[in-house]
């Protein structure tokens, strides 16, 4: 073996292209305004543009209606009814209660009821609102509360038991009732909801549209326009945000657009305006809980019942999987050994909520974290000394109510580092010291922890297909079935295979996500997007690496018995060296194959829906957070002074990427625990609907001193390279802001009076609070 080849053996072994962090792949592009986003794509000639005619109603039936008017307005071409539509009128992806346009009742404010095709988007827009319809008002419900107490429900109630929390409940010698509400939340994604629909020879269609599920669309687009899945072709190549609501509820547009385009045979697009977009579309679920939960002197959960009621809207949608997600979470960190959970889809003549980041699991779990802080309250005791004594053991008091065992549990490890590094306890001493002598500003903290688990909890849907091609001049191409919504699945995925093919990342290039490419894909959803999509393009990768590594030594042998070693653009092989385009061109020549399609099905999933057991995720990701809030007593006003976070990644694939998305998820949870307020008026329309009417989180109410740490951990479970997901569970970390405002108010009655809070804790609900506290102090 060569002399000189030592050193690069040296380089091989720290060569690395995942576990760094490496910029976004379309960061570049971001900044230059040069991303294409489906709004980007240039207009093929003749395209016309779509607006959709709402229901002013939330339940009635359609008496009359002329849409002369819209047909006769400026630049209409057509006006599309539930009667034209040649296929299937639906858009549900489980239960078929879901019609893209009404067929004569409408159920919530802004159900669409006609297409309006017109020459532009303004002239579409404004036609859609001339249509004149009579309607018979029905009764309407529109709270969980409502619908709980007339038992209206869109799927049959679920229940979980484990033990016998009756008799549990019956002698423990402490008790804590009550109830709570916390809100939904809108997705406000920067881009709204767009498709844009062309026709193609022999009656097939290509939809454009920004979806995190190209799969579903293209079978709901197929069944909308009674063709075959093989005739539409969807397309994606990254969403200007998409937190759930477009993996089932991009549907309604994708269909409309391609309705509209199969009748006309020209291309249409639809782009729905903020206001219509926030009006149509489903929400995070709202919740109410009743709760009744027995203790013992020292704090440990002895017996525990919650009764959950979603806000499902007018139609199942994906609300059975939420509730499902939220009676899987409602023990978040602890264990509980004797639990009656309850949840109920409530149906309401609201629009259908959907997923949203966390999927029912931050639902779930909060309400636990309730109970919890009001049992230290009760006790007298430091909330976070009862959690730890709550929380899952790593050998004993370790299996979930639905029956699965954790393995992996880092929680008391993980809380312990974050209690030192955020000097817990000499801030709560202070904090205590400042509010003694300060009358009207009150000071709170709290830390809250998470555990999460990844995985759909459908099991089939644990599965993902990716294309891998190798170029003669070196460079490659990579598809998958994974779409971009800004979390950076992209650049992960690009690192996985360049790290396979020990290429630098300007050599791998990632295409758009296209249903003609990988088929039969899930939706990006469920924090599972680089885990299963890392997965298969690691394996397609890999074939090609394999055939690569064969070939090396048919050409230069292995006498010096050392592995085939790709890294840094080169392949070393038996003491020579050469740039990785070198072999491929002679791999070319020889006639060996230079692209390779991969396949990852997550092992060891199963659920029984019915008895709600099973061992529904892979692992489970951890974290914890710490908030320093002040809160003015007169005003209600309040400001997060400082936020450390320290989050169980695994062996990142991207450090940089995972901060960031801890970070968003944080600020993006704090909105809906305490200012983004959803109001329906009495007759059933959403008023907030707009920037104007509806408060997300700005710069202003980031925290000054924000510290987002990642725990250094490592997947016990066979992950891609080890690491961990970190879309969704962080979404939790902000409990933490909630509870340490609920801990200020709470010192204005001296910690003696539970506060009664509802989330969003907005400065009206805050004030409400104070109120109770001081009435019954």
């Amino acid at each position: 073996m060569n002399q000189n080849v030592a050193p690069k053996l040296l380089a091989a072994q720290d060569w690395k292209a995942v576990g760094i962090g490496s910029k976004h792949e379309s960061a570049t592009l971001h900044v230059l305004g040069q991303a294409t986003y489906t709004d980007d794509i240039p207009e093929l000639h003749g395209t016309l543009h779509a607006a959709l005619g709402l229901s002013s109603k939330a339940h009635a039936r359609i008496t009359a209606m002329d849409l002369a008017p819209v047909l006769a307005a400026s630049g209409v071409v057509a006006v599309y009814t539930a009667s034209d539509i040649t296929g299937t009128n639906d858009c549900g992806p489980i239960i078929h209660d879901d019609p893209i346009l009404s067929t004569g009742e409408v159920l919530y404010v802004g159900q669409p009821i006609f297409i309006v095709v017109a020459d532009s988007h303004d002239n579409a827009r404004r036609a859609a609102r001339l249509a004149r319809i009579d309607y018979e008002e029905l009764p309407a419900i529109f709270t969980p509360q409502q619908a709980k107490a007339a038992q209206q429900y869109v799927l049959p109630p679920m229940q979980l038991q484990r033990g016998d929390f009756k008799a549990a409940f019956d002698s423990a010698p402490n008790v804590v009732r009550g109830q709570l509400f916390v809100g939904g939340q809108e997705q406000f994604y920067l881009e709204g909801q767009i498709a844009y629909a062309t026709p193609k020879e022999d009656q097939a269609m290509l939809v454009q549209c920004s979806t995190q599920h190209p799969s579903e669309m293209q079978h709901v687009v197929a069944h909308a326009l009674g063709i075959h899945a093989h005739k539409v072709q969807v397309e994606c190549r990254r969403m200007g945000g998409g937190f759930g609501g477009k993996e089932s509820q991009s549907a309604l547009w994708a269909a409309s657009a391609a309705i509209a385009a199969s009748r006309l045979r020209r291309p249409v697009k639809l782009r729905a305006d903020r206001d219509d977009d926030m009006l149509v579309t489903g929400k995070r679920h709202c919740f109410y809980y009743e709760y009744e939960v027995g203790f013992d002197a020292e704090g440990r959960i002895l017996a525990a019942r919650v009764d959950m009621t979603l806000r499902a809207g007018f139609s199942a949608d994906l609300s059975g999987p939420v509730a499902t997600r939220a009676v899987c979470h409602f023990d978040n960190a602890y264990y509980l050994s004797d639990v009656d959970i309850r949840a109920a889809c409530g149906k309401t003549n609201t629009q259908s909520n959907t997923a949203f980041r966390g999927f029912g699991g931050p639902q779930g779990a909060i309400a636990i974290e309730y109970v919890i802080d009001e049992i230290a309250r009760q006790l007298g005791r430091d909330a976070l000394d009862i959690r730890r004594l709550n929380f899952y053991g790593k050998t004993e008091r370790n299996v979930t109510p639905y029956g699965q065992e954790i393995v992996d549990n880092v929680i008391d490890a993980l809380t312990a580092e974050l209690e030192q590094s955020s000097e817990y306890r000499a801030r709560r001493s202070a904090i205590e010291a400042y509010n003694r002598t300060s009358p009207v500003l009150k000071k709170g903290l709290a830390l809250t922890p998470l555990k999460f688990g990844i995985a759909f909890n459908v099991t089939h849907l644990n599965q993902a297909g990716a294309l891998v091609h190798v170029y003669v001049d070196g460079s490659v191409l990579v598809n998958h079935g994974g779409t971009e919504m800004g979390q950076g699945i992209n650049t992960k995925v690009m690192q996985v295979v360049a790290h396979e093919l020990g290429l630098d990342l300007e050599h791998v290039r990632i295409t758009a996500t296209d249903t003609s490419k990988v088929a039969n894909t899930s939706a990006t959803a469920a924090s599972t997007g680089a885990d299963l999509n890392g997965k298969a393009a690691q394996d397609a990768a890999r074939q090609i690496r394999e055939r690569l590594t064969a070939f090396a030594i048919k050409l230069y042998g292995d006498e010096d018995g050392l592995p085939v070693q790709f890294f840094d653009n080169a392949v070393l092989v038996n003491g020579h060296r050469l740039a990785f385009a070198e072999l491929v061109q002679k791999a070319y020549l020889a006639r060996v194959q230079l692209w390779s399609d991969g396949f990852y099905a997550t092992p060891g999933l199963h659920w029984d829906a019915k008895t709600m057991s099973g061992h529904p995720f892979s692992y489970y990701a951890y974290g914890a957070a710490v908030s320093e809030v002040v809160v003015d007593t007169l005003t209600g006003e309040w400001k997060l002074l400082r936020a450390d976070a320290l989050y169980d990644a695994g062996n990142s694939l991207n450090p940089a990427i995972d901060k960031g998305q801890v970070e968003g998820a944080f600020i993006q949870g704090m909105g809906w625990l305490t200012t983004e307020q959803l109001w329906w008026n009495a007759a059933g329309k959403l008023m907030t609907h707009a920037p104007s009417t509806y408060k997300i989180p700005g710069i202003s109410d980031c925290p000054q001193d924000f510290r987002v740490e990642l725990f250094q951990n490592r997947n016990v479970e066979d992950s891609i390279h080890r690491s961990k997901a970190v879309g969704e569970p962080p979404l939790l970390l902000p409990f933490s802001v909630f509870f340490a405002i609920r801990d200020a108010i709470s010192s204005v009655g001296g910690h003696r009076v539970q506060p009664p809070l509802n989330a969003p804790a907005t400065s009206e609900e805050i004030l409400r609070a104070i109120s109770a506290v001081q009435m019954a102090a």
